[in-house]
């Protein structure tokens, strides 16, 4: 196991190289360019101005010699300056938003496993049941409704007519003189929305494969020989069938990590939350190229350990891969 992990990790390097390559082809691909935002507006910018700026910025390079700066400077762990009006590192704008956006989409997905991992084995176990009938409803729902669309409705209904919760940002305005217990209820207040939205399609997606995967495992000759043993049949599903019936659900998880900041982008926006996900938009907006490649460096690397994650989880789960 240790040298097939430390095989993989050897192997990311080239996947990753290959990845920003093109991931910067592709962003410089796209209309405008980052000094617009300086210069259009801007009557008495000359042409001599817009040229020292892109000179500033490196943007009147070749692509490769632009790609082999960046790289360079990732090889020291530096991400570069924003080219934003402030001109910030890009690794504090990222550390300083990544927190909010890790602890949303890590309660979503522990809500997500709470709820769809039993409903799917419920759904299994009861097939064809007035529970799974329901159940299948709500997951089509789920999956049919788009995102944005429903961040609306839940803000206009729980935010504007029934007045529960808010609908933007992540504190009050008075949250820091709020006491304790109030500012932390204030806190979770404003998460319920975002975090509900999150979970919603990835609860409706994981259940419906968790309840395939139950199905299939429920067929086999090794549970019907448990149960001809006389076993109870929530030791029999519980037991011996979850576990095989999980395999699947580990490689969904897997590739669930990279989600961690590509899944913000809409309910941060709508929401006004400031974590990765808005600061990944904004960049887009703003043609920042430093700001989108850090961001996409890190959502490729997440992807990359999260299926490494998931094949381990899979040798940890299975003895049968462990022998081979």
């Amino acid at each position: 196991m240790p040298a097939y992990i430390l095989k993989r990790l050897i192997l990311m390097i080239p996947l990753l190289i290959g990845i920003t390559i093109i991931c910067f082809g592709v962003m410089h691909l796209a209309p405008g360019s980052p000094t617009d935002l300086e210069t259009q507006m801007n009557p008495r910018a000359s042409a001599e101005a817009k040229a020292r700026l892109r000179a500033m910025y490196d943007l009147d390079k070749p692509f490769h010699q632009q790609y082999f700066l960046w790289v360079k400077k990732l090889a020291i762990g530096d991400l570069g300056r924003s080219f934003s009006s402030d001109h910030r590192l890009v690794a504090d704008k990222i550390i300083e938003r990544l927190p909010i956006t890790i602890v949303i989409n890590v309660l979503s997905m522990i809500l997500i496993l709470v709820i769809a991992i039993p409903l799917g084995v419920l759904s299994a176990v009861r097939q064809d049941t007035l529970f799974d009938r329901i159940t299948s409803v709500f997951v089509f729902i789920g999956f049919a409704t788009p995102t944005f669309w429903l961040a609306l409705l839940m803000m206009i209904l729980f935010g504007v007519h029934l007045d529960w919760l808010p609908i933007s940002g992540i504190r009050s305005l008075n949250h820091e003189y709020l006491p304790p217990a109030e500012a932390f209820l204030d806190l979770v207040k404003h998460l319920i929305l975002p975090i509900a939205l999150s979970a919603f399609g990835g609860l409706a997606g994981l259940s419906r494969y968790m309840r395939s995967n139950m199905l299939e495992v429920i067929r086999q000759d090794y549970i019907m020989t448990a149960r001809a043993k006389g076993l109870s049949e929530w030791v029999v599903i519980g037991k011996h069938a979850l576990r095989n019936a999980l395999l699947p659900v580990i490689t969904i998880l897997g590739l669930s990590v990279p989600g961690l900041i590509g899944g913000s982008v809409i309910f941060e926006t709508i929401f006004a939350i400031p974590g990765m996900g808005q600061l990944f938009y904004m960049a887009v907006m703003a043609r920042d190229y430093p700001v989108v490649m850090g961001i996409l460096f890190i959502g490729a690397l997440l992807t990359l350990i999260g299926n490494l994650i998931a094949d381990v989880s899979y040798a940890l789960a299975d003895p049968r891969i462990r022998v081979a």
